[in-house]
Protein backbone atom coordinates (compact mmCIF):
# COMPACT_ATOMS: atom_id res chain seq x y z
CA UNK A 1 0.00 0.00 0.00
CA UNK A 2 1.25 3.71 -0.90
CA UNK A 3 1.95 6.33 1.53
CA UNK A 4 -0.81 9.36 2.36
CA UNK A 5 0.39 11.95 0.40
CA UNK A 6 1.20 14.68 2.90
CA UNK A 7 -0.63 18.45 1.77
CA UNK A 8 -0.71 20.62 4.30
CA UNK A 9 1.92 18.61 6.25
CA UNK A 10 6.09 17.72 6.08
CA UNK A 11 6.70 14.49 7.62
CA UNK A 12 9.42 15.20 10.60
CA UNK A 13 11.31 12.62 12.61
CA UNK A 14 12.95 12.93 16.00
CA UNK A 15 13.08 10.99 19.39
CA UNK A 16 12.28 12.41 22.60
CA UNK A 17 13.29 12.07 25.62
CA UNK A 18 12.12 8.60 27.84
CA UNK A 19 10.75 10.80 30.73
CA UNK A 20 8.58 12.27 28.24
CA UNK A 21 6.64 9.95 26.19
CA UNK A 22 4.10 8.98 28.98
CA UNK A 23 3.13 12.46 29.74
CA UNK A 24 2.96 13.25 26.23
CA UNK A 25 1.27 10.56 25.70
CA UNK A 26 -1.27 10.72 28.82
CA UNK A 27 -1.85 14.86 27.52
CA UNK A 28 -3.34 13.53 24.04
CA UNK A 29 -5.45 10.90 25.37
CA UNK A 30 -6.99 13.28 27.63
CA UNK A 31 -7.22 15.97 25.83
CA UNK A 32 -7.99 14.18 22.68
CA UNK A 33 -5.74 16.47 20.80
CA UNK A 34 -3.35 14.50 18.09
CA UNK A 35 -0.07 14.74 18.89
CA UNK A 36 0.51 16.11 15.79
CA UNK A 37 -1.56 19.10 16.44
CA UNK A 38 0.55 19.43 20.01
CA UNK A 39 4.03 19.52 18.66
CA UNK A 40 2.44 22.23 16.21
CA UNK A 41 1.18 23.95 19.11
CA UNK A 42 4.74 23.11 20.77
CA UNK A 43 7.00 24.23 17.49
CA UNK A 44 4.70 27.50 16.91
CA UNK A 45 5.65 28.45 21.19
CA UNK A 46 9.07 27.93 20.95
CA UNK A 47 9.18 29.94 17.62
CA UNK A 48 7.72 32.76 19.44
CA UNK A 49 10.47 32.40 22.58
CA UNK A 50 12.87 32.59 19.91
CA UNK A 51 11.51 35.34 17.51
CA UNK A 52 14.05 38.58 18.26
CA UNK A 53 16.99 36.21 18.94
CA UNK A 54 16.67 35.05 15.05
CA UNK A 55 15.95 38.42 13.65
CA UNK A 56 19.39 39.43 15.10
Amino acid sequence: MADAKLVNRTKLISSLDNKLVEPFNMLSQKTRVPKSRLIDEAIEDLLKKYEKRMAE
